[in-house]
């Protein structure tokens, strides 16, 4: 089973690639890390017990206020939902004290969610999917992209178009509060550098997405059909019929990742 790593940036158009991969003629399994992200802290989990610990004291509106519809034990009796704007704004920014409460907030919902994916994708081999897709957008960040044979990057060539999306969708955001977010996740044009420098073989590709809904499926349509090329049906059927060449093909593609990553890295300081 192939597993695609999908990334890009916020408001880059990556949720719209990941519903259009859901459906035919593609049909993937969808493994979205922002969906296992809520749930891996909703009332109750020991990821929210942990957030209200750390957070509660510096952030009064963590959660969401009492109201009719809102009782202070929350609607199931393990606590009111955790207020996502409040907990935005406490961690997104570039003064030490907000990186340092962005990195708490990571190390409490990063082993939830790589545990639930890590499920989610023996799930979908088992089910006999010829390929899953893993929705990251923080997949080079978190090393994810070691276990991917092919990484796919949403991408747009302006950073305006950017910016206009998340404040058009996002309508509460401040223009300062949107830039934080957008520099949280990193510059996407340099992951789609990233990607197309893992090979010319499908292993990373870009879809840009600059301009409407049409041309970004014809877009994500070639894109696909790259790689189907080098990774084709009859390869990942064999591969789910066989589980031990699956695991012998699985870390084959680690190891490759390692040393794809390495060579990146050696590039980029050879740039300093």
């Amino acid at each position: 089973m192939l597993l695609i790593g999908l990334t890009g940036s916020i408001a880059t158009g990556k949720s719209t690639v990941s519903s259009i991969l859901s459906q035919p003629p593609h049909s993937l399994p969808i493994i979205d890390a922002d969906l296992l992200a809520r749930k891996v802290v909703e009332p109750g989990t020991p990821g929210y017990n942990a957030i209200v610990k750390y957070f509660s004291s510096s952030t009064p509106d963590l959660l969401v206020s009492v109201s009719d519809d809102m009782p202070e034990s929350g609607p199931n009796g393990k606590g009111r939902p955790l207020n996502r704007p409040a907990l935005g704004r406490r961690v997104f920014g570039d003064d030490e004290q907000k990186k340092k409460d962005r990195a708490v907030l990571n190390s409490i919902v990063h082993p939830a969610v790589r545990k639930e994916m890590f499920f989610a994708v023996l799930k979908s081999y088992l089910k006999g999917y010829r390929a899953v897709i893993l929705d990251v957008p923080l997949l080079f960040e978190s090393g994810l992209d070691r276990f991917c044979g092919t990484v796919l990057v949403v991408a747009v060539r302006d950073p305006e178009v950017q910016m206009e999306r998340l404040m058009k969708r996002d309508k509460f955001l401040t223009r300062e509060d949107a830039e934080n977010r957008v520099r949280s996740q990193g510059d996407v044009r340099e992951k789609a550098r990233r990607a197309e420098g893992r090979g010319k073989r499908g292993e990373g590709v870009v879809v840009w997405n600059d301009e409407g809904r049409e041309e970004l499926e014809g877009e994500l349509k070639s894109v696909m059909e790259e790689v189907e090329r080098w990774s084709p049906r009859w390869w990942n059927l064999v591969l789910w019929a066989c589980p031990p060449a699956a695991v012998l093909v699985a870390g084959w593609w680690y190891w490759r990742n390692l040393a794809i990553n390495e060579r990146w890295m050696k590039g980029e300081k050879a740039k300093l």
